[in-house]
């Protein structure tokens, strides 16, 4: 009963005009600042750790600022995993850089498209599996129904999902060398035997090696991507990766792919996953950023 009644939730928020969903969510996220909500300290913290230099004042900002485009982040996927292309396609305002995406996909070797949590990522997949034959790993929710929805949703458009499995990882990797693109979500803690300790806003942060090996083991191009939240709709990015992230050596491969996610980040601060505990597993020895009650 729980399941469907977040289902219909989902669907009928769906419904919403995508102006009345953002204003909802700006709505809301006014809401988790005055309550003082855990993603409204979980922000602070991050945004403490990651730029020391800035005052409380300014960081309490950011992170107010932070909740109502997190709450707008809900109400407005569900919109367009239930709307078709074509509206997702009236909706974006422009493409920035759109010439490296072209130069990437007329090529024949494959493309990565590293696209951190900024602005709204679904807009991406949604919108660059229309432009090219794209695969992405999806690893489906606890609740059924919803996770068919989301599938079918994100492959509307032409996505492949693939498990976040050794399957999955080998299925990215066979597109790469048919000089396909996939997508690559790059701020997510991976597990342990999956990540590597690696310098993301001057923090050391368990790192996913994924991009690494895929680049290492194929002769594919990153590109570094994200879609804005603007008025009226969503201002699309695309950018080179720095040449240092093809280097055989880890470490500089993935400081270098964590310098992409900074200033992918740093476009618009506020748009941000700040309320992600992306340092809550640290080198031994070091201490917790995270209390209990955060």
């Amino acid at each position: 009963m729980k399941s469907l009644l977040i289902l219909a939730l989902m669907k009928t928020i769906s419904l919403l005009p995508l102006g009345l969903a953002r204003y909802l969510g700006e709505f809301f996220g006014v809401v988790l600042s005055a309550i003082n909500a855990k993603p409204l300290k979980i922000s602070k913290l991050n945004l403490s750790l990651c730029y020391p230099d800035k005052s409380q004042t300014t960081v309490d900002l950011l992170a107010k600022k932070r909740m109502q485009h997190f709450a707008q982040t809900f109400f407005e996927t569900p919109g367009l995993w239930r709307r078709s292309a074509h509206w997702l396609e009236t909706k974006i305002i422009s493409v920035e850089g759109d010439a490296y995406l072209h130069e990437a996909l007329a090529s024949d070797r494959g493309t990565i498209l590293i696209a951190p949590h900024q602005g709204n990522w679904e807009v991406i997949g949604l919108w660059v599996a229309q432009q090219t034959k794209m695969t992405s790993l999806y690893q489906p929710p606890k609740i059924a129904a919803f996770g068919n929805w989301i599938k079918r949703a994100r492959e509307k458009t032409g996505s492949q999902l693939v498990p976040t499995s050794v399957r999955g990882v080998a299925a990215l990797l066979k597109a790469l060398k048919k000089g396909e693109t996939v997508g690559i979500l790059p701020d997510q803690q991976p597990p342990r035997t999956s990540g590597a300790f690696a310098p993301l806003f001057g923090a050391q942060a368990l790192t996913m090696t994924l991009t690494h090996n895929l680049l290492q083991r194929s002769n594919s191009q990153a590109i570094l991507c994200c879609a804005l939240r603007e008025q009226g709709g969503w201002r699309m990015t695309f950018m080179p990766a720095d040449k240092a992230i093809y280097s055989p050596d880890q470490a500089t491969s993935l400081a270098a792919m964590n310098a992409g996610v900074e200033a992918i980040a740093t476009m618009s601060l506020e748009q941000y996953q700040w309320e992600y505990k992306r340092f809550r597993t640290q080198p031994e020895g070091s201490p917790a950023i995270y209390t209990h009650g955060s």
